[in-house]
């Protein structure tokens, strides 16, 4: 079977060859990027490209689907063992198709949701107006609070006996801290609501148990794959037994045809991986090197979102402490540098989504190549440096410099 495409298509292979030189030549600081290990790589592009599986395993509308069955029990079974589940869907194509297959499984169109504001740390599948979950659903908003970054349940729970929601939403995008799931059960029923976590961002984290667990507490858990667990990218839901079926009927047929069975194959190989003791290592690694990250650059002068971070990424806030920044321009110099991270609006952010005023740093995939707290510190001084004067080109230039150094020192796909 061919692995190189250049006799086939040389100007993809170029460009896929582009791609590994600029992943190997840039850290990557997107919260919700990591590396891959060859071994989720090769599953992810097996020969189950080839299949269509349509329905659960032993339910196939289609013939030829045995190993396919194999593959996705495999899969839904190491899920069950990572997250102490009775039941996980591992057939979504990503944590938004997760969000929605539980919002069709748990709602009726016209029902409402309360889940928190964007510029607060929630997610667009949460029920931003631009999306479609607020075309079929009534969504209200609650929010951290603007001085501490925190969430106060307390206003929580009074935003919920206002707004008398039919789905609670916890779980974020961008908030840096613990989340109660005890008590944000309690809310959602107080008003008669159902639960449902979304742990995208957490969910290597939670595998390792060093974050805790919503699964048990909350009705329904929705997950991304790859993120902090590196596994086949893709998403996954967690649900007790009263809400199983309906989860099943709304992923297939509700919302999705055929799964990814190549994805399913690479989501097997990342929870093999996951149960692994040497994973919780390097769950926990990537939380040192994230309050690393952050205690540098408070040190340093920024203002982080919250004081600091329970998590695997830091969210800097330059409304006070650099106000003439954008996230937007941030972001550019600090790709001029090799260091590759996004914009992030942050509480009480008064630019546009598009401009913003901060920026969310992760350190999942620094911390898959290798990294300790104090190669992570490095990192921390040429972010600084580049953001402090971020029109200096040979600021710029020396942080890359330091960027090639720490890129050899810790390689990617050797």
């Amino acid at each position: 079977m061919p692995t190189d495409l250049t006799p086939v298509d040389e100007s993809l292979a170029e460009a896929l060859s582009a791609e590994r030189e600029r992943q190997h030549e840039t850290l990557t600081l997107i919260a919700s990027e990591n590396h891959a290990s060859d071994a989720v790589l090769r599953a992810q592009g097996s020969v189950l490209t080839n299949n269509y599986a349509e329905g659960r395993p032993g339910e196939r509308y289609y013939a030829g689907c045995a190993h396919a069955d194999e593959v996705e029990r495999l899969a839904r079974e190491r899920a069950k063992r990572l997250f102490d589940t009775v039941h996980a869907n591992v057939q979504p194509h990503s944590g938004t198709q997760a969000n929605l297959a539980a919002y069709e499984a748990l709602l009726e169109p016209g029902d409402s949701i309360l889940s928190l504001e964007l510029t607060s740390g929630g997610h667009l599948s949460h029920g931003h107006d631009a999306t479609a979950v607020a075309t079929h659903y009534e969504v209200e908003h609650y929010h951290v609070e603007p001085e501490t970054g925190r969430l106060d349940y307390e206003a929580v729970a009074e935003r919920a006996r206002e707004t008398n929601p039919d789905l609670l939403v916890s779980g974020y995008s961008a908030y840096p801290r613990r989340v109660d799931w005890e008590r944000m059960q309690a809310i959602a029923e107080g008003v008669d609501a159902v639960h449902v976590a979304d742990i995208a961002h957490l969910t290597g984290l939670v595998a390792a148990d060093i974050y805790p667990s919503p699964v048990g507490v909350a009705d329904v858990v929705t997950c991304s794959t790859h993120k902090t667990i590196r596994s086949g990218r893709g998403g996954a839901i967690m649900a007790s037994e009263e809400y199983a079926a309906a989860v099943d009927r709304a992923v297939f047929p509700g919302l999705q045809g055929g799964p990814l069975l190549h994805n399913v194959a690479g989501k097997a190989a990342g929870f093999y991986e996951a149960l692994q003791p040497e994973f919780e290592a390097y769950a926990s690694q990537t939380v040192e090197n994230a309050t690393a990250l952050g205690g540098h650059l408070d040190g340093r002068g920024f203002d982080l979102v919250s004081g600091g971070t329970d998590v695997h990424f830091v969210l800097l806030d330059f409304q006070q402490s650099h106000p003439d920044l954008t996230g937007q321009r941030a972001e550019a110099v600090l790709e001029d540098a090799g260091i590759v991270c996004n914009k992030s609006t942050v509480p009480g952010d008064r630019r546009k989504s598009t401009v913003t005023s901060g920026v969310r740093l992760g350190t999942p995939a620094i911390t898959t190549r290798g990294f300790d707290a104090d190669a992570t510190r490095r990192l921390a001084d040429a972010i600084a440096d580049v953001l402090d004067a971020p029109e200096d080109d040979a600021v710029r230039e020396n942080a890359g410099e330091v960027v090639d150094g720490l890129c050899d020192r810790f390689p990617v796909y050797e």
